[in-house]
């Protein structure tokens, strides 16, 4: 069975080798060949194989029968996408590990961490600033959630929590038009205070890196309306922060 170029492309993109994909399209056909089978259609030497085999298996592709000699069969193109997206989210998150581990104290002790940094992002460059800021956080963040901002809690409920378990002290400053449910969840790992009037939202880590969220204070905003500075400069993360402290003082516990 030949498969389209498209196709074809795209399997070598999610991880499949050219030998892998051969091998696949003849078991799309195939009623349990042996290996031996597999290695005269394919035109894989037999030494070759039970390599090709044993990846595809692994990576979620095919299975195998225990019967003597091993037969094999094709699993769905849906069962081996599961099942090699996991794996790389799996080997990203561990890769994300060793590198933050290693590279992230190099980084702070650099030249480059020294000259201060401010960026304008929009739409998911937003989000994914925010997520770096939470990897390299260390001891504090300060979050202000506006009524726009509150739908973006369930989202960023699992780094929170990551940060908490981490020993990071989170402060929590919301509106007080966000929803109990809301304020009761982040209130399990953060300190949490309600304050009507808030306008506008951003983070502050360790009191060096700021976020300040510019945007349509709707609830129904869309992502591409909402504009945000980033910046990493001691001069407007002081401000930042005495800024928050001074609208924390009339805040109410919820």
């Amino acid at each position: 069975m030949n498969f389209s170029d498209t196709v074809r492309k795209a399997l070598l993109r999610v991880g499949l080798t050219t030998p892998e994909i051969r091998v696949y399209s003849v078991l799309l056909v195939s009623i349990e060949p042996t290996a031996a089978e597999l290695s005269q259609k394919v035109g894989i030497p037999y030494s070759k194989i039970y390599e090709v085999l044993g990846s595809l298996e692994e990576k979620g592709w095919i299975c195998s029968t225990d019967s003597r000699p091993t037969k094999y069969i094709a699993n769905s193109p849906g069962t081996g996408l599961s099942t090699m997206k996991q794996r790389q989210a799996a080997s990203f998150t561990q890769d994300q590990k060793v590198i933050l581990r290693e590279l992230g104290p190099l980084y702070e002790k650099s030249d480059a961490a020294e000259k201060p940094d401010m960026l304008v992002l929009t739409g998911m460059a937003i989000k994914a600033k925010i997520m770096a800021m939470a990897e390299s956080c260390r001891r504090e963040v300060l979050l202000a959630i506006p009524e726009a901002g509150q739908t973006l809690v369930p989202q960023a409920m699992p780094k929170l929590r990551a940060l908490h378990d981490r020993g990071v002290h989170i402060t929590v400053l919301a509106t007080d038009r966000m929803s109990d449910e809301y304020i009761k969840t982040l209130s399990r790992v953060a300190t949490v205070k309600i304050k009507s009037n808030l306008f506008g939202g951003g983070v502050i880590s360790d009191r060096r890196y700021v976020m300040i969220l510019l945007g349509p204070d709707r609830a129904d905003a869309q992502a591409f309306e909402t504009v945000a500075i980033w910046a990493d400069h001691a001069g407007l993360a002081k401000f930042a922060s005495e800024y928050f402290e001074y609208l924390l003082k009339d805040a109410r516990i919820p």
